[in-house]
């Protein structure tokens, strides 16, 4: 099983409580609060690793949980922050919100991390909420709560040079001849099912190749691998088109050659683009002469062609030597341009003032979810700060201008009372 592109849901940790406590101590009256803040909640971290080449590992597990913050406690001590989830993917994964489509990491280099939601933050303790004439708070500020998220990791292999043409051509043969893979060669339809990636040493040039999975007509659509092998050969910067030049599987060389350039070109324009290596190999088998004869009138002004038997590691050097004359013409691989898409932290300013009924209002938003993260409608001084906090940011205000008189119900959160001068 190769997996490259999965849907797996995460979490950053909720942030921990805020205590509330009063300093108590021998001979020490009216220690005052010192309830302290509640810790941080983990992260979603993503690391990218050359150590593995698969999202395989998402198949098993498709949901990652950061731990949340430790509440905090007495003497000021503040809750322990909870631990990042570190989560590794091979380098060239594609990071990417589910709802939305939108791009929001692309894990191109090795070892590079990227923070793709941030921890809760932990609540106040009660000693932050001590004024001159509220010495006493009994209450602290909870945590914040975090969201889970649904994203898509897409693998996009990262070469220098893609291999590509219809199953069977010799792809795998030929990158085992050429670099230090050991793919998987058999005389059979589709033997490579995901991309293998070789390092080629020549004259003191190092290039990375792909043996990308075989391409059918209509992959462009889906059909057979499809999008599976397109995919892999976006971030490449030179394609070597493998053609089967004898013909051995009843295919004409010059009708296969169209087809997969035609599904290049239906999937992306920019693959179209890309310069190409033709290799016309099996020249060992029969008609190999004449279908070459054949292609190379067809296609020589535009590409150049090196005729090679792969199996026996005939017109490899001729071939290599040019893939890396082409390279040093060309720009080096660069990550995906893009606007990074980031998931919006809670909001805690603003809010709206809506009437439900003849007498009746509710005010609701993120300033209104964050405030009643710190009310305890059983305390007193708790209640007290809540309406100087509705006063002092003018939601008493906007209740008037909607038509508030008194007597009337006010719902904000889970709370509901009744509004007097």
């Amino acid at each position: 099983m190769f997996l490259d592109n999965v849907k797996i849901v995460i979490k950053s940790g909720n942030g921990g409580n805020g205590s509330v406590s009063f300093h108590t101590e021998k001979f020490v009256p009216n220690g005052g609060p010192d309830g302290g803040d509640g810790g941080n909640g983990g992260s979603i971290v993503f690391v990218a690793s050359t150590s593995v080449n698969t999202l395989n590992d998402f198949y098993y597990k498709r949901k990652y949980y950061a731990p949340d913050g430790a509440n905090g406690s007495g003497k000021k001590c503040f809750g322990k922050k909870g631990q990042d989830m570190i989560i590794t993917v091979p380098v060239g994964t594609v990071i990417k919100d589910y709802q939305t489509g939108s791009i929001i990491a692309d894990m191109f280099a090795p070892n590079q991390h990227t923070v793709v939601l941030k921890g809760g933050k932990g609540g106040r303790g009660n000693y932050h909420f001590a004024t001159p004439r509220r010495q006493a708070p009994h209450f602290a500020q909870n945590g914040e709560q975090t969201k889970e998220r649904e994203i898509t990791l897409e693998l996009k292999t990262i070469a220098d040079v893609g291999l590509i043409g219809y199953p069977n051509v010799g792809k795998s043969t030929l990158l085992s001849v050429v670099s230090n893979a050991n793919p998987k060669i058999a005389d059979y339809h589709f033997t490579t099912l995901n991309p293998n990636l070789g390092v080629v040493l020549h004259y003191n040039k190092t290039f990375v190749v792909a043996d990308i999975p075989g391409l059918i007509e209509g992959a462009s659509q889906g059909v057979g691998l499809g999008h599976s092998f397109l995919r892999h050969i976006e971030r490449t910067r030179l394609l070597v088109h493998i053609v089967d030049i004898s013909g051995s599987e009843q295919r004409d060389p010059i009708e296969d050659f169209n087809a997969i350039n035609k599904e290049l070109c239906d999937y992306s324009k920019l693959l179209s683009t890309l310069p190409q290596i033709v290799v016309a190999n099996k020249m060992d088998m029969p008609n190999a002469e004449d279908n070459l004869v054949k292609f190379t009138e067809r296609f020589g002004d535009q590409y150049k062609i090196f005729p090679t038997m792969t199996a026996i590691n005939e017109g490899i050097k001729p071939l290599l030597d040019e893939i890396v004359r082409v390279l040093d013409t060309l720009a080096p691989i660069a990550p995906i341009e893009y606007q990074p898409f980031e998931y919006e932290r809670e909001d805690t300013f603003s809010y709206a003032v809506v009437q439900l009924d003849k007498g009746v209002y509710e005010v609701s938003g993120g300033f209104i979810d964050n405030l009643a993260r710190k009310i305890y409608l059983d305390d007193t001084d708790s209640f007290r700060y809540f309406q100087n906090i509705l006063k002092k940011r003018g939601v008493i205000d906007a209740l008037k201008e909607k038509g508030m008189q008194e007597g009337d119900t006010v719902v904000i959160a889970d709370i509901e009372f009744e509004y007097m001068e």
